[in-house]
């Protein structure tokens, strides 16, 4: 077994038809989403359901707070019900049918709840944050708004590998057995210049057969993740070109530019949806932006803002991840063991290779493994080539 983990590995047609067949069929059940909440809220600006509920819950609070909550509540549980079934079969059903998922239903359920729990009182305290500044600035509350989402995007980054992402796997040193392992990723941390608490595995295997690895956190809270799906079967050369292509965001700085990025997106979406704002509620016959009974078209807003965007992200990503090789090749100078990495990859977690050119530029936020190969076989000929 030691012998087949350090041979190079080789693609696997078969796998690659269903890698195929799968990704065809999640672009359906995506574009099937978006009509699926486009249609919910129109229904909810069409029917004037807001403006209903608003009136009804006046009749028991006039605390703008209580308003906010009781719409996004009725809103978001409505959502979350026409939703489920698609999501159950895209989460749960399709992966099983592919054997990517080792997941039972009751577990697949705890973590819905688990995400719920977690995202839903999220989501309130921003949406009360937005209204209060949608009252408190009615010209600039976009400015805020912005403000707003950089903090908590910041403040996530930093909590999430503390407090959240615990709650669904559980991670623990890589101990003795890795040892050679654990000193060789240290030492290209520090050659990165990445100061980091340590490296941990996370029992990915508990839900799926895939793999992946990953640098989180920021600042103090920063590690060096690796799935025990990825341990288990890559070599710790191909290992260790997968973390140095992690190590390259960093170096390049990455996520700082992403916030940043992401930033001035949100602005710019926050502006226009409140440009759409000052047209909708005068045809409503609403209060004003502020209004609750806005929530949902304000919900459109930003939503048909985002579907806009997504190539744009996913062209600047690509641009990143791209770098992030290039950085994972010069460090490393192991084409070879990149090569067989992504290789693997697309073997066990069931990626493309080579996906039509369109749907790469509307939905990959990383350049087709195709194309990440044939890179490192490039740039480094000499060692890469079989």
């Amino acid at each position: 077994m030691a012998i087949i983990r350090h041979m190079e590995a080789q693609l696997d047609q078969a796998k690659q038809e269903q890698a195929r067949q799968y990704a065809r069929t999640r672009r359906l059940l995506s574009l099937v989403d978006l009509l699926i909440g486009l249609v919910y809220l129109l229904v909810w600006i069409f029917s004037g359901l807001g403006v209903r509920l608003k009136a009804v819950m006046l009749t028991f609070t006039d605390q703008n707070s209580l308003l906010v909550a009781g719409i996004l509540l009725a809103l978001g549980a409505g959502m979350a019900l026409v939703s489920l079934p698609l999501g159950y079969y895209s989460g749960f059903v399709l992966p099983h049918r592919y054997d990517l998922s080792n997941q039972t239903l009751k577990d697949w359920l705890i973590d819905q709840l688990k995400g719920l729990l977690i995202s839903a009182p999220l989501a309130l305290l921003l949406v009360e944050l937005l209204y209060l500044v949608l009252g408190a600035y009615p010209d600039t509350w976009w400015l805020w708004a912005a403000g707003i989402m950089l903090l908590v995007n910041v403040l996530l980054a930093n909590l999430a590998p503390v407090l959240i992402l615990p709650l669904f796997n559980k991670y623990t040193p890589l101990g003795e057995e890795h040892t050679d392992l654990e000193q060789r990723l240290l030492k290209l941390a520090e050659k990165a210049g990445a100061q980091v608490k340590g490296v941990f595995k996370m029992d990915m295997s508990r839900r799926t057969s895939a793999a992946n690895a990953g640098l989180t956190g920021l600042g103090s809270s920063r590690r060096i993740v690796l799935g025990d799906t990825l341990i288990n079967e890559f070599s710790p050369d191909e290992i260790e070109t997968v973390l140095a292509h992690e190590l390259g965001h960093h170096v390049n700085r990455d996520i700082p530019l992403m916030i940043a990025f992401g930033t001035l997106e949100t602005l710019l979406g926050f502006f226009l949806a409140g440009q759409l704002l000052q047209v909708g509620v005068g045809a409503a016959g609403l209060a004003g932006p502020a209004d609750p009974a806005a929530m949902p078209l304000l919900a459109l807003a930003l939503g048909l803002y985002g579907m806009l965007t997504t190539p744009l992200d996913n062209l600047f990503s690509r641009w990143r991840e791209r770098l992030a090789d290039r950085y994972a090749l010069a460090t490393t100078g192991k084409g070879r063991a990149f090569a067989s990495a992504m290789t693997r990859l697309a073997n066990q977690n069931l990626a493309e290779v080579d996906p039509p050119a369109w749907v790469e530029f509307l939905f990959y936020s990383h350049p087709a493994l195709g194309k990440r190969i044939q890179m490192a076989r490039e740039l480094a000929p000499e060692e890469g080539q079989p």
